[in-house]
């Protein structure tokens, strides 16, 4: 571990120096994917911008900029979002590869399955706000009462709300997982999520009708789908209940019973 972190394996020993060690030389490979993938994002920021201003109606796909230094800022800014995102993969990677050796063998397998699950979510979740959410909600947002109002688009706010949405529709689309770990730890099961079905549904809406999108078609484009993850939160939900004498997650620090 002089040069590069090894990945320990599972029970192996190591002092606490050599993990401090290994601890700063991932979060150095950390850090540098995160920097190299904004560079990478800045060069290619006007390839970035097309693709954050696409749902935008046709005829306002060049936002506005209200300061001299505004271009340059919001061009590093939004090159540092996809840098971050980029380089999701490699930060997940090296954080898991640092807790791995808690996991015997058949528990990491699990973990990476569920990890596999989140990460399809998420980007079922991205492909379903950038492509059905977020036009829909701009297009009336922009177009709301603009007999009255002159909607210019101002850069720098309009890729927050970009970020804010797809971040917000990623994060209900792991509504699944968070239920899978109430199960895992007893705190819910499927036959309670069964019997709570209209609670669910009517707090999914609740949210659905929180999200940005007030329009109605919008707001059920929003709604259906998080019913339909309530409905896989169930299957799911059976399936580890299902799982749960033969197969349980250990770790070092659990007691065997």
């Amino acid at each position: 571990m002089k040069r590069l972190p090894r990945r320990l394996g599972y029970g192996e020993e190591a002092t606490l120096g050599e993990h401090l060690e290994e601890l700063r030389w991932r979060l150095f490979i950390i850090l540098g994917a995160v920097i190299l993938a904004a560079i990478v994002a800045f060069v290619f920021h006007n390839h970035v911008l097309d693709f954050l201003n696409r749902p935008l109606p046709a005829d306002r796909r060049r936002v506005t900029t209200l300061a001299v230094t505004e271009p340059f800022t919001v061009s590093i800014t939004v090159s540092l979002y996809a840098g971050v995102a980029v380089a999701m993969p490699i930060v997940l990677w090296q954080l898991w590869s640092f807790l791995a050796p808690a996991f015997n063998p058949s528990s990491e397998r699990r973990v990476l399955g569920l990890v596999a699950l989140a990460a399809g979510l998420g980007a079922g979740g991205f492909a379903f706000g950038y492509w059905i959410l977020l036009p829909r909600a701009i297009h009336f947002l922009t177009h709301y009462d603009d007999k009255h109002f002159n909607n210019l688009i101002q850069a720098k706010p309009y890729y927050s709300f970009v970020v804010t949405v797809l971040l917000g529709i990623v994060v209900v689309f792991e509504t699944p997982m968070a239920v899978l770990g109430l199960v895992a730890v007893g705190a819910l099961s499927a036959r309670t999520l069964r019997r709570q079905r209209r609670i669910g549904y009517f707090i999914t809406a609740v949210i659905g009708l929180a999200l940005p999108g007030p329009d109605p078609i919008t707001t059920a484009l929003e709604v259906l789908p998080m019913w339909a993850l309530y409905e896989l939160s169930i299957w799911l939900a059976v399936l580890v209940e299902r799982r749960r004498p033969s197969a349980t997650l250990t770790a070092p620090w659990h007691a065997q019973p």
